[in-house]
This record gives structure tokens, sequence and C-alpha cells, in this order.
């Protein structure tokens, strides 16, 4: 990664989480195997190829999709107001390619598995993150270019037996990046504080010399992978191109972004800092904050890519461990993962911006209760399940006069009730309540019952 100087601000704190998450978006899917098909073909968003490799597979896609590959991608934003510089951060990975090799009779011999008792090793891509950090002069009329260097590396790691002596070594080997970055700018009309500028910021692959008969796998260790800009102006201020003001939507018109798309990023207020992804966002994303790691496939949701890495077997997870160390780290974190974390992964109700009052409706202090056909219900409360026969989850009509006991009482942000119950005669009550698993209904879909369960 690019250094910063020793005790310096950095600008880009509020956004990096999910800068993270789109670096390693895709980088590695459920069920985390290298044996599995989905993770044979990997590195989809943000891949800057190689020029001519790509030019011998036809015309050059100039689409906002950040899943088409291409040489280059182009970021233009629009700042408000007098600006001489903005900062800009250059992030991707680079392939690293991980063999392992057995050692036999003093020699090291490639191996596709290495088995080590309890440790097991196999070969796998994996990816080193690049971040390279510069100053961008705003200035009408010219371009300025930046050329970035990665270099290659070759590292061995001797592995060895329970006696001390080598048994095997694990191999990594980069291949050399060559990138470069062209800043312009122009005016584009004025706003309420001032002129509005054009920032446009290229990012290319400047490889030279990569055959165009290789293969994909092959042009991928000369390709910036998960290629993102985060942006960052003092004074001026960032317009958003997907809520603009009436008076920049024609200057957000002329925008013309290939690859990657700019959003605001930061505090929902911040509008100094700009995220350009290779994935389509909105504006100020962030990472939620129940969500206890990365899973590297931000399509999913937590709760459901968590439990089905409960299911895999140990010989499933032991493939996945020695197939990438963050696949590993995903195992370690969901295997000791407490109930209290899987219940905030089955959902939250926020309320909207400057709304208050919603939530678990116990939270504001004593048992949250309601009253259905003038019984008192709540938490404990035993119900027969009467769901509507129109409007509804067709789901729901399988369960009518089935009786549940009421785990919750819950208001969403329109101040409607819920209840959060638990099926009685379902074997999976109990790992439902475990995890917060539940069924949700409404008072008038629910008849109050005597008694407590039993």
């Amino acid at each position: 990664m690019g250094a910063r100087p020793v005790g310096a601000e950095d600008v880009f704190a509020p956004v990096r989480a999910v800068a993270d998450a789109i670096l390693y978006e895709g980088y590695l899917l459920y069920p985390y195997r290298r044996s599995s098909p989905k993770n044979r073909v990997r590195w989809q968003f943000g891949v800057l190829t190689p020029p001519e490799w790509t030019r011998a597979r036809g015309p050059e896609d100039t689409g906002v999709a950040g899943s088409a590959e291409g040489w280059w991608q182009r970021t233009e934003c629009l700042l408000h107001g007098a600006a001489e510089a903005a900062v800009c951060t250059v992030r991707f990975l680079q392939l690293q390619r991980r063999t392992v090799e057995r050692h036999d009779s003093g020699r090291y011999r490639p191996v596709e598995v290495l088995d080590l008792g309890d440790r097991r090793e196999i070969g796998f891509d994996e990816a080193v993150p690049r971040e390279f950090s510069l100053r961008l002069p705003v200035r009408h009329g010219e371009e300025t270019v930046f050329p970035l260097a990665v270099g290659s590396g070759l590292d061995a790691e001797t592995v060895r037996d329970d006696q001390g002596r080598p048994a095997g070594r694990i191999v990594r080997e980069r291949w050399p990046l060559s990138v470069k970055v062209r800043v312009s700018a122009e005016p584009a009309g004025s706003g309420p504080a001032g002129p509005l500028t054009r920032l446009r910021v290229r990012v290319e692959n400047a490889a030279r010399g990569i055959p165009a008969g290789m293969s994909r796998d092959e042009a991928l260790r000369f390709s910036p992978l998960a290629c993102h800009l985060l942006l960052a102006a003092r004074g001026p201020s960032f317009v958003s191109l997907l809520e603009p003001p009436d008076w920049a939507r024609a200057a957000v018109r002329s925008c013309r972004n290939v690859h990657t798309f700019p959003v605001l990023a930061g505090a929902a207020e911040d509008h100094e800092l700009l995220l350009s992804s290779p994935i389509l966002l909105y504006d100020h994303p962030r990472v939620a904050p129940e969500s206890p790691g990365d899973l590297h496939d931000s399509g999913e949701i937590d709760e459901i890519l968590s439990l089905r890495a409960l299911t895999l077997t140990e010989a499933e997870k032991r493939e996945a461990r020695a197939t990438d160390a963050r696949a590993a780290a995903i195992l370690d974190r969901v295997d000791t993962m407490p109930p209290e974390v899987f219940e905030r992964l089955h959902g939250v109700l926020r309320p909207p911006e400057g709304a208050e009052g919603t939530g678990d409706a116990g939270d504001a202090g004593g048992p949250a209760e309601t009253v259905v056909a003038g019984v008192r219900v709540g938490p404990g409360s035993r119900v027969r399940l009467r769901p509507r026969t129109h409007g509804t989850d067709p789901q729901d009509r399988f369960l009518a006069g089935r009786t549940a006991l009421v785990e919750k009482v819950l208001v969403d942000v329109d101040d409607a009730v819920h209840l959060a119950v638990t099926v009685e005669d379902d074997p999976a009550a109990e790992l439902d309540r475990w995890y917060g698993r539940y069924r949700y209904f409404a008072p008038d879909e629910v008849e109050p019952l005597p008694g407590v369960p039993e």
C-alpha cells in the first residue's frame, strides 16, 4: 500500500471501509473453496487489462459498467467553488500467484496439494493491495500525467514438518504493473458558491508487449484489479451526479464516466469526499454497522452466507482454509459468532434520517406489548395464526391455524405494529430463536390464546 507520512491525517478514513469492500468484492465466493466453479473465474470488477490484449478482443466498451473489461477507466466529476488542487488516491489489487511445492530428495517439486498433518496448502491466486496518493492540479485546459509502477516479486516460504525438517514451500509470484493517470479540468458553468469545474481523471493500463494470444488468466498478471479512486477537495465541494441541484443539472449531463461512477462519500452532509467505483453505488454508501466482517459478496446477505458457511462439512472447511487465508478468517469468525450477532444480522428496523421512536418496541423500557381483540399480547404470549387471504406472503397461508409464541413486538418506520413469532410445533423453533430468525404477522392476523407455552 502507498505509505502516508507518519502522523498525517487520513482524509479518506470515513470511506475506507466501503472502499475496502469494493477492493475485495468477488475476491472469493461461498463456499470459499478453490474447487468451486464460481472461484475459477475471478476478478470481475474494475479490471484494466493490457491495451494490445484488449484491442485484439473487439471494439472498446465505453459504458459505465465496471464489469466490462477495458484498458482504461474515466471519472468525470464536478467541483463547485474555486479550486486549485484536489487529493486523489488510486487503489487496486496486484495479482499474486501462490503455488505449493513438496520437498523430495533435496529438491522442491510442484504439487496441487501439500498435506502436513493438520495443515493443508493449495495453490491459489491471491492479491496484494496497492495504493498511490496524488495531488491533482485543477488547471483548465492542461493535462497532467502521473506514471505509476508496481514491481514484480518472488517470495518463498519454507514449510517444515514436526521434526523441523523442510517438508515443502509456498511460492508467491507477482508480475510488474504499469499505470498512467491522466488529469485535466475545464469550466462547466457556475453555481451559487462560484464556478463549476469538470474534473477528469483517466486511469490506464500502460503495459506494453503483452501478447494478444495470452489467456485471460495470464493477462490478469499484468492488470490492475478492482481499480477505483478516492477524491477529496478542501474548500470547494463535489456535486452529486445522482441527485444534482437544479443549477447543476446541465453540467451533470455533460459528464461521461467510463467503467466507473463517482458518488459522494463520508457522512450524509459531507460534499468534500468522492468515491469513484466500478460497482454502481448510491451517494454516501456505508457498510452496515451490524456486519461483523467482509464476506466478499456484497450482493448477498450476511446472515444467509454466515448460515451457509456453518453447513460446510469438516472436509469442505479444511479445503476452504487451505485455499486462502481470507477464507480461513471467514470460517473462524462464523464458527465463533455469538447468538446476539446472528440476531442483528437477521435485520434491523432503522429509522430514516431525523425519525425517532422506531425499532424494537421494548427498547423504550418495560415489556413490549400490544392489544389484540382486547387482550394484551407481548413476549411469551401464545397466539393462533390467522394470516390474511390476500395481500400477504403466500407462505404464511401454510401456517393458518398453527399456534405460535410471541418473541417480540416491533414497530416499523410507519408506526405499524408487527409480532415476531416462532411456531410452537416447529422442530427448528429453538434454533430460530437462537439466531433471531422469526416469522412476522400483524396483530389482526393472530388470535390470542390463554395460558403459557407447554
